[in-house]
């Protein structure tokens, strides 16, 4: 199992935060997704066929993108 962490600016509520975690647990391998309001962080942790690039798309795509 794989974890890595992103940092996203643009989370500013619990809404943000279950946003997130209902479109990237739908991703075929992602087991868990952890995120904070105050940190503005987002922990994924994902087997294949997840990859970190799938999981950039995704929250991409719902207008979350993660810091560079």
């Amino acid at each position: 199992m794989e974890t890595i962490t992103f940092h996203v600016p643009n989370i500013s509520c619990m809404h943000c935060i279950m946003s997130i975690k209902n479109a990237l647990s739908e991703l075929d391998g992602v087991e868990d997704v952890e995120a904070t309001v105050d940190t503005k962080q987002v922990t994924v942790e994902f087997n294949p066929p997840a990859t970190k690039e799938k999981i950039i798309e995704v929250l991409k795509e719902i207008n979350y993108p993660p810091a560079v």
